[in-house]
């Protein structure tokens, strides 16, 4: 009988720590949830407020039918609560490129034909041939594509232009290629050689942006560009039965979803700001400019 009472309180003391150690302790905590978040490539706290002209604003909860025409929501950390705008920055600062705002980089213009204004960038054929071409360096596998920079030349003439392809090897950093047509509005093409400061520009005037999805996508494999961005655009992401799902981008500016996961579906586009824009009812047609009625707000 002495023997047994020890014996019976060990048994007790075991099954009690059995039951504590199989106690659920809640889920994740939140800084699981943030590096859970950061390995999908999700932005917490980033729900799309409905933006004023737009056809719809994108519910979040359910993938919406598909009904062929865009409608678009815009969200921007300066409206969300404080740790949602800051875990939203937090993760764009990463995915941003070389080129800041604010910054001023100094280097040197050059010239080129640049025909009909197409480029690495794959845009395409434009009108307005105030576009340059973006040092090997600072180009950065294409997070320069569709960037407006403001220049100012060494003799007090400035101008505005957009980045739509690359300057390879031997460019410099900090160098700009600018096509004749724009070097001639800074120094006559004689000079060869003009040293020039630049800064990132959000621009004013501009209309809507357009979505495209590139020649050969469908439903099994797509790419998707931006085109026509007011701001540097961070990441891209698809809508997916598992959520947002980032897509890599490529050196010829496209956003490739390998498994066609999210093709034909809501898109969200992210500037380096931490502005978000959520489209929808974009159609799966390759090689076709969709306009999307939305725009990044200027900084």
């Amino acid at each position: 009988m002495t023997t047994g009472v020890p014996a019976a309180l060990l048994a007790v003391g075991v099954l009690t720590c059995l039951v504590l150690a199989f106690l659920p302790d809640g889920g994740p905590t939140d800084a699981g949830r943030a590096l859970a978040a950061a390995r999908t490539g999700a932005l917490p706290g980033t729900a799309p407020v409905a933006a004023s002209g737009a056809a719809g604003a994108v519910a979040s909860s359910s993938l919406p039918p598909h009904t062929g025409t865009a409608s678009a929501s815009v969200s921007s950390p300066h409206s969300a609560t404080g740790g949602a705008a800051s875990l939203a920055g937090s993760a764009v600062a990463p995915l941003a490129g070389r080129i800041k705002p604010g910054v001023a980089y100094h280097g040197v213009a050059t010239a080129y034909a640049a025909a009909d204004g197409n480029g690495a960038c794959l845009f395409g054929p434009t009108s307005d041939l105030m576009v340059a071409a973006m040092n090997y360096t600072d180009y950065e596998s294409s997070k320069a594509c569709g960037d407006y920079v403001l220049v100012h030349a060494a003799n007090g003439a400035s101008l505005t232009v957009r980045i739509v392809n690359e300057c390879p090897l031997p460019c410099a950093p900090g160098q700009l290629d600018l096509s004749q047509q724009a070097f001639a509005r800074l120094a006559d093409l004689r000079v060869g050689r003009l040293p020039i400061t630049w800064t990132l520009l959000s621009p004013a005037s501009l209309g809507p942006l357009s979505l495209r999805y590139k020649t050969g996508s469908t439903q099994w494999w797509c790419a998707i560009q931006v085109i026509g961005h007011r701001n540097p655009v961070a990441l891209l992401e698809v809508r997916t039965a598992g959520g947002w799902r980032r897509l890599p981008r490529t050196d010829y500016d496209y956003f490739v979803s390998a498994d066609g996961s999210g093709c034909g579906g809501p898109v969200r586009i992210t500037d380096i700001y931490g502005q978000q824009l959520t489209v929808d009812g974009i159609a799966l047609r390759p090689d076709v400019a969709q306009p999307t009625g939305v725009q990044f707000a200027r900084h």
